[in-house]
């Protein structure tokens, strides 16, 4: 450990003890304990999303859309459709909507990862996923992770707003000792092993200089189901708390796995059945329905920062599709749509 990384985590100890906060205290008990438990970290990949730099907001780059996507051109596409809706409802200024529709227009034609339009940087930024292992498996939510106040089950409920949306990409910013030698530990993190193409390989070692510092994004919290051979899976998107992901597992054995794999009338009884067990249970982490094991876990991720800012896609990773023209066309002067047949 170095000299200036054992002086910031001791910065991060007596910060603690000043605050003598004692939610906090249990909070960092809880991640001590959880590394001891679960020491090993599990890889799924790259995710990306949008970051925007504001200087009526600040210098700070901060989360605009949450950075889950799998592909760099999923997070193109919301930021297109961002500024398109900004365009069409956000103003009756012409000058201000020919702007945005100059980006937008730049986003359908080409793979960019930065525009800008009003003095407005907009940036696709990256990230990499990762949830920790120990013995028995994922980690689970832990019980110091924040729980909303009604813990519904209605399906017809909205989940909580991702805790991504407005996040600051500080990488100053740590939530105490432990989070504080999660970054000394991951900050020379590449991707290695020959399961990794050499491009993806190269790149993940020019990022830890180009962009040497990290900022660890909230923790969110996701369906995973064991496979086959003993690893796991993802089953559907992460959530913003332990409960949103319950209700993620709850919802697609009681109605949403049906229609998606057009389960026959047996089956469909059998996993509504299920999912009324699983809703009984309270706040089961672990599920068990035909022969298929479920988890919750929680799920991390870590955005690399440079002195350009937060880290843009690189060269391998893959799109499956590119840009398009996603929306009408529309005029700057009054914001009239135009339909394409």
């Amino acid at each position: 450990m170095t000299d200036d990384w054992q002086q910031q985590i001791d910065a991060l100890h007596e910060e603690l003890v000043r605050r003598d906060d004692p939610a906090a205290w249990v909070r960092e008990a809880d991640a001590v304990e959880a590394t001891l438990r679960y020491p090993h970290v599990a890889l799924r990949g790259p995710v990306f999303g949008v970051a925007v730099q504001d200087p009526a907001v600040g210098p700070q780059w901060r989360v605009l859309k949450p950075v889950v996507d799998g592909m760099p051109q999923m997070a193109r596409d919301g930021l297109q459709s961002h500024l398109f809706f900004a365009a069409k409802d956000d103003t009756d200024n012409p000058a201000v909507r020919r702007e945005l529709l100059a980006a937008v227009a730049v986003l359908e034609r080409e793979p960019a990862d930065e525009v800008e339009a009003c003095g407005v940087r907009y940036r696709v930024v990256r990230g990499d996923e990762f949830a920790r292992v120990g013995d028995d498996g994922l980690e689970p939510p832990r019980p110091t992770d924040p729980e909303p106040a009604d813990r519904s089950w209605d399906r017809r409920k909205r989940d909580a707003p991702s805790p991504d949306l407005g996040f600051v990409l500080d990488p100053e910013r740590v939530d105490g000792p432990a989070a504080g030698a999660m970054k000394l530990g991951l900050r020379d993190f590449t991707y290695t092993g020959a399961r990794f193409p050499s491009d993806v390989r190269s790149d993940s070692k020019r990022a830890v200089t180009s962009h040497p510092e990290l900022v660890l994004l909230p923790t969110t919290f996701g369906v995973v189901e064991r496979g086959d051979h003993g690893g796991w899976r993802p089953c559907g998107a992460v959530m913003a708390s332990p409960h949103d992901a319950r209700r993620l597992l709850y919802d697609g054995m009681a109605e949403m796995w049906a229609l998606l794999y057009k389960f026959d009338d047996v089956t469909k009884a059998r996993y509504a059945e299920a999912a009324e067990e699983y809703r009984a249970l309270g706040h089961a982490d672990a599920f068990e329905v035909d022969d298929r094991a479920f988890r919750i876990c929680r799920v991390e991720r870590l955005l690399r920062t440079g002195p350009e800012g937060p880290e843009t896609p690189r060269p391998s990773d893959l799109d499956e599709y590119g840009p398009m023209k996603m929306h009408p066309t529309m005029d700057p002067e009054d914001g009239t749509l135009t339909y394409e047949s």
